[in-house]
């Protein structure tokens, strides 16, 4: 383990979570665990239709095209008793870049679309190392198209449409808002940017506080990128729609919801990315939840912190949608 600086203690009752979660999570992700994190993960499996039928939530896979024209799948997911156009959410799932599929954060996405009967689209975009960037930016971003242009079909008001995505999922959906914005892609109502990953270039005081501590810490952080990135990590060529910390134009970006803990490594980009969108003109809601670590609101969402932030961000939906 790297010397680490001092950080900000974790939120006692979520310090109290993280020890039971340590067995079953490593501090530290190595390239060479990939595979095993990939096996372990949640997968397509019968729980994901179990918590849906549940939720009384419906879900139709469809095969849509992704970056250069390669199949890829989306699922919609609607409330099943829904009728109508309904505000929609686009949702780009976390994993580092790396692990995941488009039922990472399903809970999440199963609080909108019961409490406010909206229509989610969730992207299974292709993984690095096995397809870098720019494969899953565009993957996100043809879904995305694909979205916008069968909305009547879908049942989603354009005008009310959001994207969201937590961590990695937070810096697609960042970077593909910056590419509607510069493609002339569908206007989106909002952006949900959760703990987002959003800098390769691992230089921030928070990157050095969380090394050898915690969930996703620097070095898990360092392969998520490298995965993505290769040789081009933290060098001058690498895209804006891959790293959005790096852009230096945000204007004309829709409104943000941005979000993320004091002791995760994501802290200070995160900070940086909402104040350059103020800068910009553009609208953004910041919170900064005091003694969180990445995740914490997934991993212990019963505790004091995590329910405050889930309802600080359904609050946020709900006012941008008028759901």
């Amino acid at each position: 383990m790297a010397e680490s600086v001092q950080r900000p203690p974790f939120d006692p009752e979520l310090e109290a979570a993280l020890a039971l979660l340590s067995d079953q999570l490593p501090p530290t992700i190595t390239p060479e665990m990939i595979p095993l994190l990939r096996q372990a993960g949640p997968g397509l499996d019968p729980g994901v239709d179990a918590a849906l039928d549940q939720a009384g939530v419906t879900r139709r896979d469809v095969t849509v095209p992704g970056y250069g024209g390669d199949e890829i799948q989306v699922s919609v997911l609607r409330r099943r008793d829904s009728t109508g156009v309904r505000p929609g959410i686009y949702h780009t799932h976390g994993g580092g870049m790396i692990m995941g599929d488009r039922f990472v954060g399903l809970d999440v996405l199963l609080g909108w679309i019961t409490t406010l009967d909206v229509v989610v689209v969730t992207v299974e975009y292709r993984l690095a190392p096995e397809f870098p960037d720019p494969y899953p930016v565009r993957d996100c971003y043809a879904g995305l198209l694909w979205t916008a242009e069968h909305a009547d079909e879908l049942g989603i008001d354009l005008d009310h449409l959001i994207i969201a995505g937590a961590s990695a999922g937070g810096g697609l959906a960042a970077g593909t808002a910056l590419l509607v914005r510069d493609e002339g892609g569908p206007a989106l109502a909002g952006q949900v940017l959760i703990y987002p990953m959003l800098d390769d270039r691992d230089a921030t005081v928070s990157t050095t506080q969380i090394d050898g501590v915690g969930v996703w810490d620097r070095g898990s952080n360092r392969t998520g990128w490298q995965a993505l990135l290769g040789d081009r990590c933290g060098t001058d060529d690498v895209s804006v729609y891959a790293a959005p910390a790096r852009a230096t134009d945000l204007t004309g970006l829709p409104p943000a919801f941005v979000d993320c803990g004091s002791a995760e490594v994501f802290r200070d980009e995160d900070v940086a990315y909402a104040t350059a969108l103020w800068h910009a003109g553009v609208q953004a809601e910041l919170h900064v939840w005091p003694g969180g670590f990445h995740g914490f609101d997934l991993m212990a969402p019963h505790s004091a912190l995590g329910q405050a932030a889930h309802a600080a961000r359904d609050a946020w939906v709900a006012r941008v949608l008028g759901a």
